[in-house]
Parts: C-alpha cells; structure tokens; sequence
C-alpha cells in the first residue's frame, strides 16, 4: 500500500505550491480516524518539499506550517474517532465495526490499554503503528474529558508529525535526486529505527506527568 501511494506523490508534488498545506490536513485528518492510511506518505514528502521550497513558503516557515496543519489534521481525525464511539459505544463497534476497517482484535486491545494506562495512552499511542488511529475509540467510549483528549492526542500526533517532517527535511536537504518511493520509503526507515527511543522518551514525560500531578495534589491536601 505504500509503494502504491508513493507513486502518486508525483501529482502532489506539482500542486505543492498551492495546495500543499491543505492536502496535508485532509491526509492527516483521514489518517488518524478509521481509514487505514499512512502518515509517512504524507508528511515525510511534507518535510521534503518543505526543506526544498516547494511549498510556496520559506523553507523554515513551511516546514512549520507543515507540521501545524499536520497536528490539526490529526485532531479531526481522531475527532471523529472520538464522537463515533463516543455515539455508538463498544459493543456496536465490535459487531459492526469491521465494516468501517475498525477489526475486533486491535480494538480490543486498544480498549485493554487504555483501560490499562489511563489516559495518557492518548498520548503515548499516538507513536505507535496501528493503534495510533484506534486510540481515540476507547476515549470516546470510556468518555475522557474532551480537553484532555486534544491536549494528549495533539502532543503526541505533534511529535509524531514532527518528526516524520524532519526526517523528509533530512532527505531534501542532502539528497540531489530522489524518487518519491524511494524517499517514502527511506524515510519510513528511519523513522522507524528510532521509534523505541521516542516511545521511551514519550513514556518518561508519562511519568514526570504523574510526578507532578502527583505531588501538586498532596501540597493540596
């Protein structure tokens, strides 16, 4: 499937100058809710395009821009997650859910994690292969409050989206000639050689979170 889109990047690219902005926050958006889509054909070629001045900004300012979009995307996304099972409730969406690409394994284990760790897997989830988009279900079915769940979900797609960006700005930056398959998937390499050490470092900020929520409620008392 990635090798698929990558090809087609060919046409993004031409109306990168224009369009580039939007097209990422519609990806974005899409990627994060139910429908299967990767994030790194999207923003790898982002940061790429970005770091070359193709994407009608100042490469530093689109790079931003970028970036930005990326997250608000991924916010819609994981919006409509949210409502949808927030609506229809967890056994609707182990029976029917297959149907919409939400299959009863991963979401059980979504759900098992979340009831698990709490919250904060919102945010930490957000790093992960496959259950970054299923995350936002079982906020919406145990109804986590909706400012935690856009603080949590934005930090985490923030640095993900971050960090797929700098990686294709990488790539533009010391690369003369480069397909756009072979950078999606050069870039997806590196990425993904370097997730453990972001999960762990997403797991350290987790646990200062707690620390200090922690200790802020015993000066309360």
């Amino acid at each position: 499937m990635l090798e698929t889109l990558a090809g087609h990047l060919d046409a993004f690219a031409a109306v990168a100058p224009t369009w580039g902005l939007v097209l990422v926050f519609v990806f974005m958006a899409v990627e994060s809710s139910f429908i299967p889509f990767p994030s790194e054909v999207v923003m790898i070629p982002a940061g790429f395009l970005a770091a070359r001045g193709e994407l009608g900004l100042a490469p530093a300012t689109a790079f931003a821009a970028a970036v930005s979009v990326g997250v608000l995307g991924s916010l819609l996304g994981a919006y409509v997650n949210y409502y949808l099972a927030l609506k229809v409730g967890k056994p609707f969406l182990l029976k029917y859910g297959r149907y919409f690409f939400v299959k009863p394994e991963p979401l059980e284990r979504a759900c098992e994690v979340f009831n698990k760790y709490g919250a904060a897997t919102t945010f930490v989830c957000r790093l992960v292969p496959v259950i970054r988009q299923l995350i936002s279900i079982p906020a919406g079915i145990s109804r986590m409050k909706l400012g935690s769940f856009t603080l949590f979900t934005a930090l985490g797609a923030g640095i993900w989206s971050a960090i797929l960006a700098a990686v294709g700005w990488g790539l533009g930056r010391s690369s003369a000639d480069l397909t756009y398959i072979d950078l999606v998937t050069r870039g997806k390499e590196l990425a993904s050689r370097h997730l453990p050490w972001v999960v762990l470092g997403a797991l350290v900020l987790v646990g200062l979170y707690f620390l200090a929520s922690k200790l802020a409620m015993g000066r309360r008392e």
